[in-house]
């Protein structure tokens, strides 16, 4: 059996918790009812993906789940599937940070 630890350092499982605090946040936010403005979300979600998939430079695709799931889960009676644009949204910014990161890190 391969070992959780092997795959995931200290600086990744607080970023895990991190990534899943700041999509529940967004999503809690999103989900109240005077807020109306989806744009803002939509940045939120692409900038806070961006900031931990550059943090991470690992595993984009991890850091999009982690922060983009919460508003279709939140949402999904009232958005339908139109709240899995998030995750897609939360994937563009995780992928972009990863790639800065990763191209930074090169000389």
């Amino acid at each position: 059996m391969y070992p959780l630890r092997a795959w995931f350092g200290r600086r990744d499982a607080f970023l895990v918790v991190l990534s899943i605090g700041i999509g529940l946040v967004i999503a809690y936010v999103d989900s109240t009812p005077k807020w109306d403005d989806t744009g803002i979300t939509a940045t939120m979600l692409l900038l806070m993906a961006a900031l931990i998939g550059g943090l991470s430079a690992r595993r984009p695709w991890l850091w999009a789940i982690l922060i983009g799931a919460w508003i279709p889960i939140v949402e999904f009676s009232s958005a339908g599937w139109a709240g899995l644009t998030a995750i897609g949204l939360a994937a563009i910014g995780a992928t972009a940070g990863y790639l800065l990161a990763k191209a930074g890190r090169q000389p």
